[in-house]
């Protein structure tokens, strides 16, 4: 889980509370009403999200160990989300009907297993699942925000998450291409600190040569998409999306309206054309740039381009839960703002070993039928994303912050 000594345990005491108390503070403009919500099985709610990165803990460190009291033997099943090794989960698409535990109750367990974590012996295995159960929550946040969004949307009042700062609308630069030589590139996790298990071990990789947007596509160039009947023309699409796209009445983005706003964790506003397209599902995005005459890049072609760059852009900002225009620059937007759709299938890496013991589920057992997105988005907590961080989904997935941008052979 981590490559090499963890030493800073000092720092590790530091990030749990940071990382623990964020989570709370992304629940907190939410009523108990709210974090009851489930709206689709893909989403959970808000309470089972605080509930679960709390068990992750509880289950993975503290059981079993001398002194520790379980705060109730029934969460063990209930916030389960899908370790069979370790016993049979509460049905994922039923989460909603868990009226009980209370949310009260929820954050007594919360602060039962702070408590009992902050007098816990840290030796280096326990620092790597520390981390890992932190890594963990990181995604939970984001799953918190789109989860929420999605529910939301579903109420005719509409409500906002919680008001914006005001955005300068300022227009996108022209797309431009940055050329990539290609050649044998190293891919994947192999340095120092924390990496998931789907990001190693590292491997070389031959990559041809190949060009890449200077940015991410816009809502105004995603519209033009619509305008020439994007979504009305086979010929563009990959058959499973065209009869996907057809059977769901897909006709714009998920949150698109018809009076030209969009809806957004801050409420109805005017859709911006200079900001990037988000809330495409992977056959939308392959759609896009099938009528642009592109393609979306491998996700090791997308690594390699992305390998030299600071992972700097537009992460989680509680009043600015949405996607930024690109500043003028090549490879801009490649951390934050938008996941960025891959034509790579998710599949374990050469050499690729699960974590060890009850985390070994991690990820590898859904190495089967989903796509890799890169590069983290504008609800991606800050300080969780790296160039070798392979997200997924799969391809008729909408409710995550997922855009496009687009590549061409040389």
């Amino acid at each position: 889980m981590l490559h090499g000594p963890f030493m800073d345990i000092v720092g590790l005491e530091r990030r749990y509370g940071t990382v623990r108390a964020l989570t709370e503070a992304l629940a907190l403009p939410l009523t108990a009403e709210d974090q009851a919500v489930q709206s689709m099985p893909d989403a959970s709610p808000t309470k089972w999200h605080l509930a679960h990165t709390t068990w992750f803990f509880e289950r993975m460190i503290l059981v079993g160990r001398p002194g520790y009291r379980v705060f109730d033997e029934r969460y063990d099943a209930l916030f389960n989300s899908y370790y069979l090794g370790i016993g049979t989960p509460y049905t994922r698409a039923e989460r909603g009907l868990l009226s009980r535990p209370s949310l009260r109750e929820v954050l007594d367990y919360r602060a039962h297993v702070d408590d009992a974590m902050s007098s816990i012996a840290i030796d280096p295995h326990v620092a790597a699942l520390i981390e890992l159960g932190l890594n963990h929550e990181q995604q939970h946040q984001e799953l918190i925000l789109t989860d929420i969004k999605h529910a939301f949307s579903k109420n005719p009042l509409l409500p906002p998450y919680c008001p914006a700062s005001p955005v300068i609308a300022a227009p996108a630069p022209p797309l431009a291409w940055w050329q990539f030589g290609g050649g044998t590139v190293r891919i994947g996790h192999d340095d120092e600190g924390f990496a998931f298990d789907n990001e190693g071990p590292g491997h070389a990789v031959t990559v041809a040569p190949f060009r890449l947007a200077s940015r991410l596509v816009t809502c105004g160039e995603y519209q033009a998409f619509i305008d020439d009947g994007g979504y009305e023309r086979p010929e563009l699409w990959l058959s499973d999306g065209w009869t996907l796209a057809h059977t769901e009445h897909w006709r714009a983005p998920l949150y698109w309206r018809r009076d030209g706003s969009i809806f957004t964790l801050h409420g109805v506003r005017a859709r911006n054309p200079s900001e990037p397209v988000v809330h495409v599902s992977f056959y939308e995005a392959a759609a896009f740039a099938a009528w642009a005459g592109k393609r979306l890049p491998t996700e090791f072609e997308w690594e390699a381009a992305a390998r030299d760059l600071s992972v700097a852009g537009h992460f989680l900002t509680i009043d600015a839960l949405l996607p930024h225009a690109a500043r003028a620059g090549m490879r801009q937007q490649m951390f934050g703002d938008a996941w960025e759709w891959t034509r790579s299938s998710y599949d374990p890496y050469p050499g690729f070993r699960a974590f060890d013991g009850a985390a070994s589920e991690y990820n590898g057992k859904f190495m089967v039928g989903q796509l890799v997105l890169r590069g983290g988005s504008c609800i991606t907590p800050p300080g969780h994303i790296r160039a070798t961080y392979r997200n997924f989904f799969p391809p008729a997935a909408r409710w995550q912050f997922s855009g496009i941008r687009l590549a061409e052979d040389v």
